[in-house]
């Protein structure tokens, strides 16, 4: 242990997880080095493209531009946090599977946390132009975002959030 480094707890996924490692690691870094959680995915590095979204406490933020120090103690949600108990995967989760939603996968996490926040968080029923806004912040590479907004609205139309 060096002077630098810091200890950071975290409810990940709805476990507590502490560790301890250098004060300048990214909350994206510490998820995937540090503790083994790796479906947050490292795209640009600069918080622009979605791949590596998490929520913390709740809140959608690129775990690239966050140091893990600065959210210690925070609940951290992954898009593995959004399966079910047994590990099979949650509604929203067979939504994007159902519509084709995941292409290579690679924006999928991102995607899915996005989704979630965003039906959560909803006043009323969303339309296919306010959805594509809401995702402004995700960039996906195969799909052209259709079948993503398909899932969505899906999943929305049920009453899914999740």
């Amino acid at each position: 242990m060096s002077a630098t480094d810091v200890t950071v707890t975290l409810t990940v996924n709805g476990a507590p997880t502490t560790r301890t490692t250098g004060g300048h690691l990214s909350l994206l870094r510490w998820l995937r080095d540090v503790a083994d959680v790796t479906d947050p995915k490292y795209g640009c590095g600069e918080g622009v493209c979605g791949a590596c979204t998490v929520l913390v406490d709740g809140a959608p933020a690129s775990a690239c531009i966050v140091l893990a120090a600065q959210v210690d103690g925070a609940a951290v949600t992954t898009a593995a946090g959004l399966c079910e108990p047994n590990g099979s995967l949650g509604p929203l989760q067979e939504r994007f599977h159902e519509h084709h939603a995941a292409q290579c996968g690679f924006c999928t996490p991102g995607m899915l946390l996005c989704a979630h926040a965003m039906l959560r968080d909803a006043d009323g029923p969303m339309t296919r132009d306010e959805i594509r806004e809401q995702l402004h912040g995700n960039l996906c590479r195969c799909t052209g975002y259709t079948d993503i907004v398909d899932a969505i609205e899906d999943a929305q139309s049920q009453g899914i959030t999740r």
